[in-house]
């Protein structure tokens, strides 16, 4: 009767102990950086992950990369995750977890730890420099293929109008033309008839004498002149 009591008592004591296990809540770990979060691209970095149990398995993540899991057992206190040739792609959030030997669940997870990776290779920034000169080079050209059809556009609008004022404007001008030369015409003609008496013909001259008197002896009129002398 005493053994069986014992026996149910140990039981009971047992099972409560597993429920209380079970709903235990494990303290979160501490995660750090060796030598430090901030690190040169290529090269190599330790995370420790340290717990306040011993014999337990961790587990390394990464926010936002569901499928980012390393697992790792220890018999101490912490346990440590290798990271090297480092790349652009490792930086990121980090985070830890650990559970013992006795419990499949995971404890809390650790802070969150950013592993900033910066590139100081002196082709890194030329690069980048690079990449800026040829997107303003592109840029450029593309601008000056575009302006130099406008360009053309807009000089054979210009020469277009041009040639279409030329042509309404060539009519009056021959039409003055054509002025200009009738009047040049009677200018000519009044100039010819406002001439010097000196250049009459001989012939003009001897009808303008007037006859002699009949008891006067011949003499050479006065109005005689040498035709061969007179300029024609």
């Amino acid at each position: 009767m005493i053994t069986g009591f014992l026996s149910l008592l140990c039981l009971g004591l047992c099972l409560g102990f597993e429920d209380g296990h079970k709903n235990e809540t494990f303290p979160k770990p501490s995660l750090n950086a060796l030598p430090g979060s901030v690190v040169e691209r290529g090269s190599n970095v330790t995370l420790r992950c340290r717990s306040r149990f011993q014999n337990v398995t961790f587990m390394l993540g990464k926010l936002q990369d569901h499928g980012y899991k390393k697992e790792q057992s220890s018999a101490g206190h912490y346990a440590e995750f290798f990271l090297t040739d480092l790349e652009p792609k490792n930086a990121g959030m980090y985070f830890c977890t650990y559970k013992t030997m006795g419990s499949h669940e995971w404890s809390e997870k650790s802070e969150y730890l950013k592993l900033m990776i910066i590139d100081n290779r002196p082709g890194a920034s030329s690069k980048k420099t690079d990449s800026r000169i040829i997107f303003v080079t592109a840029f450029s050209c593309i601008t000056i293929f575009l302006l130099f059809p406008s360009v053309f556009l807009i000089y054979r609008c210009s020469q277009h109008g041009s040639s279409h004022e030329e042509s309404t404007k060539r009519p009056s001008h021959s039409e003055f033309s054509k002025q200009e030369a009738s009047d040049s015409l009677k200018l000519e003609r009044e100039s010819f008839s406002t001439e010097d008496p000196q250049d009459e013909t001989c012939a003009d001259l001897k009808d303008k004498v007037p006859p002699e008197p009949a008891s006067v002896p011949s003499e050479e009129p006065l109005g005689s002149c040498e035709c061969a002398t007179l300029d024609v």
